[in-house]
């Protein structure tokens, strides 16, 4: 029986001589592993569908143990990324974040997903602009806001912001905890300014003060505590 899947490979696991391991993030099952045979001989016909970034239609058989990839219609696969070394692992931080956080289906996600990467591969962004919007839509999911005017713990206005770790929140000084670290303003801005540009409109801006460097240290943090998992640095 063969299954018609839309997915991205998030990356993959070289096993026999020839043979490839591959996980995909599919629209319509979450994220799940299947083989490529044969795939990495000199003139596989699936050679350029093993690699991560591949976006397209799979099309996948049921096999003893594990499913089999038996065909691959590739509607992109941002080799574009390739060239430049800056967007390539901004490109691989945003795969590893998908690959760290999904297991069921999540149409939302995936189409974020494809957005974030045609926006990175094709768009002339600045470099931390894309994997800094996707975290906050996958922090967003995950039921955390980085964009508030008042205290989670204590419902004050925040004069200053600091994000405690411990519930994965933005409190007031008075709340903070030794496991709380500031946010400055050019962080915030940052933040509040890519949550609010479409990626289509990413290109156009021009933010200061490395508020976007502060902002993915910060998610990366963030993600560490409440995963405990850590991702990619670049």
């Amino acid at each position: 029986m063969s299954t018609k899947v839309k997915a991205i490979v998030l990356g993959g696991t070289n096993i026999k001589e020839k043979d490839r391991i591959v996980q995909l993030f599919t629209l319509e099952q979450g994220k799940i592993s299947a083989s490529m045979k044969g795939v990495r001989g000199d003139k596989a016909k699936l050679k350029s569908a093993k690699e991560p970034f591949c976006f397209g239609e799979f099309i996948i058989e049921e096999g003893k143990g594990v499913n089999i990839i038996t065909s691959v219609d590739i509607t992109d696969n941002f080799f574009e990324l390739t060239k430049d070394i800056d967007k390539y692992y901004e490109g691989c931080a945003i795969l590893d974040i998908v690959n760290k956080v999904v297991l069921e289906p999540n149409p939302l996600l995936f189409i974020e997903l494809i957005k974030a990467l045609k926006t990175l591969c094709y768009d002339g962004t600045k470099k931390f602009y894309v994997v800094d919007k996707f975290l906050i839509t996958v922090f967003g999911a995950m039921g955390y806001n980085f964009l508030t005017e008042r205290c989670s713990s204590c419902g004050g206005v925040l004069s200053n912001k600091y994000l405690n770790l411990d519930i994965g929140e933005i409190v007031c000084p008075s709340c903070k905890t030794n496991l709380s670290f500031p946010i400055s303003n050019v962080c915030y801005s940052a933040i509040r300014v890519l949550n609010n540009t479409d990626y289509d409109k990413l290109s156009t801006l021009k933010l200061g003060g490395n508020g976007e460097v502060q902002a993915y240290n910060l998610f990366c943090q963030n993600f560490e505590w409440r995963t405990g998992l850590k991702l990619i640095s670049f």
